[in-house]
C-alpha cells in the first residue's frame, strides 16, 4: 500500500481492481471486454427493435428502450476504465474519480427509477386496462422518464459535493475496480459523519423508495392476476411481468448486498457483488426481456431481416 504524507492531499487514486495478480489481468480484459461489446450491442438492438416497429410503439417498450440507453452509458462510464486498467494504467486522477462516481450513481439510480415506472405501467395495464391509454398518455410517459433521469443527477451531486469536502491523506489505495463511496470513505482522514448519515437518510430512501414501489405495483398486480379465473388470463399477464421481475431481483438483489450493510464490512465480496448490478446486469437485460417476449423477438426478426436485404 502506498502511504502518502499526512499533510499533503491526495491528487490521484489507484484502483487495485479484480485481482493483483499479473497473470489474472489479460484473461479479465478478454472476458470483461466480451461483456462490453455484448452489452452495448444487444442494447442497441432493443432501441433499434423499438423505433423501427410500429408495433413495438407503447409505453412499454418506449421505458424498455430509455433503460436500454440508460444501460449503455452507465456500462460506459465503468468498463473501459476496468480494461485500462486490466492492462497497464491503475491510476486515476482525484477529478476523474469523483466523475466517474457522480456519473455511476446518477445512471445506477436513473436505471433504479426506471425499473419503478416499469413497474408502475404493467400495474395500469393489467389492474386498470381501460383506462391504461389515458392514464400512461405520451406526455406523462415524457414527464415520468425525465424525472427518472433529472432526479438521480441531483442526489448524486450531493453525495459528491459532500465527498469533495473530506481529505484524503491516509493513503490513495482504492479497493475496488471503481470509484465507489463506501472504499472512498474509509480512505478519508477527516470526518465522515455528515456522510454516512446522508448515505443512511437519503441515499436509504433514494435506494429503497422506487423498490417500494416496485413491490407494492407487483402486490396489486398478484391480487388483480388471482382474480382473473382464465388459466390462459393468468399465464398472460404473469408472463408480461416475468421479464421485468428477473431484471428487478438481479439489480435490487445485489445493490442491497452492497449498500445495506456497515461501512466497516466492506469486503472483497461486495465488489463481486458490484459486478453484478454494474455490468452483469445491463449485458443480461436484453436476453432477459428479448428472450420471454414474443412482440420484442418479432421486432428484432424484423430489424435483422431488413439488415439482411
Amino acid at each position: 500500500m502506498e502511504r502518502l504524507n499526512q499533510t499533503s492531499k491526495v491528487s490521484e487514486f489507484i484502483l487495485l481492481g479484480l485481482s493483483s495478480r499479473p497473470e489474472d489481468q489479460k484473461p479479465l480484459f478478454i472476458l470483461f471486454f466480451i461483456m462490453y461489446l455484448v452489452t452495448i450491442t444487444g442494447n442497441l438492438l432493443i432501441i433499434l427493435a423499438v423505433r423501427s416497429d410500429p408495433q413495438l410503439h407503447t409505453p412499454m417498450y418506449f421505458f424498455l428502450s430509455v433503460l436500454s440507453f440508460t444501460d449503455i452509458c452507465f456500462t460506459t462510464t465503468i468498463v473501459p476504465r476496468m480494461l485500462v486498467n486490466f492492462l497497464s494504467h491503475k491510476t486515476i486522477s482525484y477529478a476523474g474519480c469523483l466523475t466517474q462516481m457522480y456519473f455511476i450513481y446518477a445512471l445506477g439510480n436513473t436505471d433504479s427509477c426506471l425499473l419503478a415506472v416499469m413497474a408502475f405501467d404493467r400495474y395500469v395495464a393489467i389492474c386498470d386496462p381501460f383506462h391504461y391509454v389515458t392514464i400512461m398518455s405520451h406526455r406523462r410517459c415524457i414527464l415520468l422518464v425525465a424525472f427518472s433521469c433529472s432526479f438521480p443527477h441531483l442526489h448524486s451531486l450531493l453525495h459528491i459535493l459532500l465527498l469533495n469536502q473530506l481529505t484524503f491523506c491516509n493513503s490513495n489505495v482504492v479497493y475496488h475496480f471503481l470509484c465507489d463511496i463506501n472504499p472512498l470513505l474509509k480512505l478519508s482522514c477527516s470526518s465522515i459523519f455528515v456522510n454516512d448519515l446522508t448515505i443512511k437518510t437519503e441515499g436509504l430512501v433514494i435506494l429503497v423508495t422506487p423498490f417500494l414501489c416496485i413491490v407494492l405495483s407487483y402486490l396489486r398486480i398478484l391480487v388483480a392476476v388471482l382474480r382473473i379465473t382464465s388459466a390462459t388470463g393468468r399465464h398472460k399477464a404473469f408472463s408480461t411481468c416475468g421479464s421485468h421481475f428477473t431484471v428487478v431481483i438481479l439489480f435490487y438483489g445485489s445493490i442491497f448486498y452492497v449498500y445495506l450493510q456497515p461501512l466497516s464490512r466492506y469486503t472483497v465480496q461486495d465488489r463481486v457483488a458490484t459486478i453484478v448490478y454494474t455490468v452483469l446486469s445491463s449485458m443480461l437485460n436484453p436476453f432477459i426481456y428479448s428472450l420471454r417476449n414474443k412482440d420484442m423477438k418479432k421486432g428484432l426478426g424484423k430489424l435483422m431481416g431488413r439488415k439482411k436485404s
